[in-house]
């Protein structure tokens, strides 16, 4: 990467043709989407890709269950008056929100 040169994330889909069309030997690039181009581009670079982690769809499911779950269990400690056993309900399942939420990215 040339110094003054912005990071190739942040580049639009047109900028990145442009270098991809520079690059000997890569053909198909008006076609090619934006992921495509940076693959293209960091591969003839020779910079390393970003290894994705495959998330399976029935682990955000188990997610949601075990929050349904906490849910009716909040659900019966707050008719008790269990304030404090709520509370940490409460903020666990923010937390399992935030992991459904991140799988859901990485699966898209």
């Amino acid at each position: 990467m040339m110094t003054g040169e912005k990071p190739l994330e942040k580049m639009t889909v047109k900028e990145l043709k442009e270098i991809a069309l520079a690059i000997e030997g890569v053909q198909g690039v008006s076609a090619m989407k934006k992921e495509e181009l940076l693959k293209t581009i960091k591969i003839a670079r020779g910079i390393p890709l970003k290894k994705t982690r495959e998330v399976s769809i029935a682990s955000i499911s188990d997610l949601k269950k075990k929050m349904a779950l906490l849910r009716a269990n909040k659900g019966e400690l707050r008719e008790r008056g269990e304030s404090k056993t709520v509370s940490r309900l409460r903020r666990r399942i923010n937390r399992l929100k935030k992991r459904t939420r991140k799988l859901a990215r990485n699966v898209a």
